[in-house]
C-alpha cells in the first residue's frame, strides 16, 4: 500500500465516519441550547402565570371578611324577619 493509497483510506474514514459523528454532535449541542431556552421560557411564564402565597392569602383574607359580612347581615335579617312574625 503506498503513501496516496493511505490518504485516500484515512481521509475515507474522516469523510463516512468522523463526519457524520461531527454533524450529530453539533445537532445535540443545538438541541440542548434550544431546551435551555424553552426552559427558561418556562420558568418566566410560570412566575408570571401562578400566585405567590402572599397574594393567595391577601385574596383568601378579602373573600373570608366577604363571608362574613354577607353572614352578619343574614343574621339581621333573619333577626328582623323573627321580630315582625312573633308580632
Amino acid at each position: 500500500m503506498d503513501l496516496e493509497t493511505g490518504h485516500i483510506i484515512w481521509n475515507l474514514i474522516l469523510t463516512l465516519i468522523v463526519g457524520p459523528f461531527l454533524w450529530v454532535l453539533k445537532n445535540l449541542i443545538d438541541e440542548q441550547k434550544r431546551q435551555d431556552i424553552l426552559i427558561n421560557k418556562t420558568r418566566e411564564e410560570m412566575a408570571r402565570d401562578y400566585v405567590s402565597k402572599t397574594e393567595m392569602r391577601e385574596d383568601m383574607n378579602r373573600i373570608i371578611t366577604s363571608i362574613e359580612k354577607i353572614d352578619e347581615k343574614l343574621d339581621r335579617i333573619s333577626e328582623a324577619a323573627a321580630r315582625e312574625y312573633r308580632l
